[in-house]
């Protein structure tokens, strides 16, 4: 234990030393389209000439968050062995370039996906290992969340581990809300009764937008089919037990399109503003709420700061008639695979390289330079010191620590993206269609129903959870 301890605190202070001068970003210093960056800087009590290359690929996230993970994972393994070394190349386009190397057999060991979704064509098309061996070696089933473990098994066997907790929920401003007598609201209509004073005032009723990315408009399909359909009547059409053209399911979209009508979606600036942005706005008092994905923390860093830092907090989406308890949509910022035509000595590294990021210290010791990103689905989060970090990345632990004990009583919906197979996913990313008015909501859930049937045929929806009904 005494060893374990000083080998955190020699982390910790490679972490601090690395992070001198850092300050987050919100992506003007992020690689360009087509750019790569590589974390494969040596360690400091290490020699690497010599040594064999694990690689992993990432998105291209900020060079801030790119000293993170030098400090919090790969100096760290580098050190701990003489035999190899881990880059981590940074990838803008990471999605598309792995689905084009893995189907020409190459590619990284360590195989990041932006989802459950994401991996199931690799596995039915072999370019995944099983990793039932590693799962038991270091106690993976037994150390994560039930749902998340599961989400990243195919036939009963995993595949991928999902790392970082996400879901959605309201960020807002305690100042604007106190400057104008507002509570924290507890219920959706207490909710929508601020909104609307909020743009009476002349504010945005809250901030948000798909500006370059359109997926975004999923985020608010998501929250709305958990918090209005309800998880049994999601959970139900995506086990096929009952079509998406139903009456809870058309609730849910038709209330996401009278939140659009009404403008609670940043209204007309929806498609000019991106998280970043709507942040800014957010810090400027200019609306009360942001709902968005608990990733946003990370970037709330660069707008909360100074005497703004501690105006910024969190709540889980307000309770609705349908779903009156505290319930999360369950997301997951990434999964890890390992990738399937490698050798089997790489294979092995690449589990201990997971595993590394499956521990609790690791998810401390990252946070506290990277909020938003790293809420590791461990069901013991007990072990997490937050006395050492900021206030925004204490924030974080402590609403993923909130979403970890809804998620264990079975308080859970379903982020798409993690449960939904790719074609039906992306048709909840077109749910604009309905907003804008070009397909009336039963023409819209009827082609869901089409394209989900066709998904379910060939095997390609993911492992579903059940939640508590």
């Amino acid at each position: 234990m005494k060893k374990k301890w000083i080998a955190l605190f020699l982390v910790f202070a490679m972490l601090a030393t690395a992070l001198v001068g850092c300050q987050v970003t919100t992506g003007t210093e992020t690689p360009g389209e087509g750019e790569t960056t590589t974390g494969d800087a040596a360690a400091p009590a290490a020699d690497l000439e010599g040594r064999e290359t694990i690689t992993m690929w990432f998105w291209g996230t900020e060079p801030y968050a790119q000293e993170a993970m030098k400090a919090a994972l790969i100096d760290p393994y580098n050190a701990s062995q003489d035999r190899y070394q881990l880059t981590v190349e940074y990838r803008p386009s990471v999605d598309s370039d792995m689905n084009t190397a893995l189907a020409a057999n190459q590619g990284p060991d360590i195989v990041y996906g932006s989802g459950p979704a994401f991996v199931m064509p690799l596995v039915e098309a072999g370019k995944l290992e099983n990793m039932d061996k590693y799962s038991e070696q270091y106690g993976w089933k037994e150390r994560l969340l039930e749902p998340y473990y599961e989400s990243g098994t195919v036939q009963g066997s995993l595949y991928s581990v999902p790392n970082g907790i996400s879901t959605m929920g309201v960020f807002y401003n305690k100042k604007v809300l106190a400057d104008n007598g507002w509570e924290v609201p507890t219920t959706i209509e207490e909710m929508e009764k601020i909104m609307d004073e909020a743009l009476a005032k002349g504010l945005y009723a809250s901030v948000t937008g798909n500006k370059g990315w359109k997926p975004v408009n999923e985020n608010y399909a998501s929250v709305f089919l958990t918090h209005y359909a309800g998880p049994e009547t999601v959970y139900k059409a995506l086990k096929g037990e009952e079509k998406w053209e139903n009456a809870k399911v058309k609730a849910a979209v038709e209330k996401s399109k009278e939140w659009w009508d009404k403008g609670y979606l940043a209204g007309k600036d929806y498609v000019n503003l991106n998280f970043s942005e709507s942040l800014g706005l957010l810090a400027d008092e200019k609306s009360p709420f942001f709902i968005g994905p608990t990733i946003a923390y990370q970037w709330a860093a660069s707008y909360f700061t100074g005497d703004k830092t501690e105006n910024f907090g969190f709540f889980p989406f307000p309770a609705t008639a349908e779903v009156p308890n505290e319930t999360y949509t369950l997301g997951a910022a990434c999964t890890f695979s390992i990738n399937g035509n490698v050798a089997d000595d790489h294979k092995d590294e690449a589990a201990k390289i997971i595993d590394r990021m499956l521990q609790p210290e690791f998810t401390q010791i990252i946070t506290t330079a990277w909020p938003g990103y790293w809420g590791t689905p461990l069901k013991d989060l007990t072990t997490i010191d937050t006395s050492e970090m900021g206030y925004l990345s204490t924030e974080f632990i402590e609403t993923v620590k909130k979403v970890s004990a809804a998620v264990n009583e079975g308080n859970f919906g379903f982020y798409t993206n993690v449960f939904f197979p790719a074609a039906t996913q992306q048709e909840f990313v077109n749910i604009e269609e309905v907003w804008y008015d070009t397909i009336d909501v039963d023409s819209y859930l009827q082609r869901i129903d089409k394209t989900f049937d066709e998904e379910l045929q060939k095997g390609l929806v993911p492992p579903i959870p059940q939640p508590a009904f």
